[in-house]
């Protein structure tokens, strides 16, 4: 299998490593998994994060730890474990069944290979579609919020919703960012503040909880933001707070748009009522762990609840950008999704 280089994702020598997202932006530290156990592991302890990189990981996984193997029955259970790591995640599901579908051939091992590396090169295309889409709908001058994490972190390429941005700041668009800190697992003050330094553009890091503000103040001109499942109305599942800037963006007049592939289109999925929530770890809560080390700042028994994505409706989404344009709401209600 040929070497494949991505910002969070190395395969190189027929070796997977992982850039641990866990410890960014302190520490940058490449993981080499060592098995599909370790996979999952990296897997569900958000070392690896974002929908398609998980499919991308997973699959690469299965490719690498297959080979060799001539029992069918114990590889589809490897890989039933990796398509069950995360619930929510639907590119996931697609990478693995994708592979599986291969299962009963004759030279499987090597179709397994074929598909993972197509699953990481289409995916460096479809960013590409996506961010030349997205960046027409941004002008100079526009204050754009986000939230969570959506760049080169978690895809092949340069990302979805920051995708568009890497893109419009190319363009020479003078964009101010300002990053929603996104709790509990503050992906957007850990990751997208240190993706967007990197690229030298201009950005706010806020708490989620002064969104509202930068909207009322006139600050914010559109949202971009991600999305780990699409159900076929426009319905949308991101991570745990997006629902909340929908709502917002809707109040004051901001366009708001979530931008993924087709890969995360659910295409057995018809609303956002059948999208699984998973539900995480108290720990996660009650403190943070990072590079840092772990902090517990809740009563050490605290009870928790903490789903780890919601459901925005396709009412309070402005467009869907998509590697295959750019959707209306009105589009998205009337079944645009169903015929890709």
């Amino acid at each position: 299998m040929k070497d494949l280089h991505a910002l969070g994702i190395r395969f190189k020598d027929g070796e997977l490593y992982i850039l641990d997202q866990q410890l960014l932006p302190q520490k940058e530290v490449l993981i080499r998994v060592k098995d599909v156990d370790h996979m999952v592991t990296i897997i569900q302890g958000l070392k690896i994060r974002g929908a398609p990189a998980i499919g991308i990981s997973a699959g690469l996984a299965l490719a690498r730890f297959s080979r060799g193997m001539n029992d069918r029955d114990e590889v589809r259970a490897m890989a039933l474990k990796l398509r069950e790591s995360r619930p929510t995640a639907i590119n996931l599901m697609l990478v693995i069944d994708r592979m599986l579908a291969h299962l009963t051939e004759q030279n499987f091992h090597s179709l397994f290979e074929e598909e993972a590396v197509r699953a990481f090169d289409e995916d460096v295309i479809l960013c590409d579609r996506m961010a030349e889409y997205g960046t027409e709908l941004v002008n100079d001058g526009d204050g754009i919020l986000t939230h969570c994490n959506t760049g080169r972190l978690v895809t092949a390429g340069v990302g979805t919703a920051l995708g568009v941005i890497f893109k419009a700041h190319e363009q020479g668009k003078k964009i101010h960012v300002y990053v929603d800190e996104t709790r509990p697992l503050l992906q957007g003050a850990r990751l997208t503040a240190w993706e967007l330094q990197q690229a030298g553009i201009p950005y706010s890091l806020i708490t989620d909880n002064m969104a509202a503000q930068m909207m009322k103040a006139g600050r914010v001109q559109k949202v971009f933001i991600g999305s780990d499942r699409v159900a076929l109305n426009g319905d949308f599942a991101n991570k745990i707070g997006t629902y909340g800037v929908s709502i917002l963006a809707k109040y004051h007049r901001i366009p708001f748009y979530p931008v993924a592939p087709y890969t995360t289109i659910d295409f057995t999925c018809e609303s956002g009522d059948a999208i699984p929530i998973e539900e995480r770890e108290a720990y996660e809560v009650r403190g943070a762990r990072g590079s840092f080390g772990d902090v517990c700042w809740a009563p050490e028994n605290a009870p928790v609840c903490n789903p780890a994505f919601d459901v925005s409706p396709v009412e309070n989404v402005t467009a869907f950008i998509c590697d295959k344009g750019v959707f209306s709401r009105e589009a998205l209600k009337h079944g645009a999704l169903k015929n890709l």
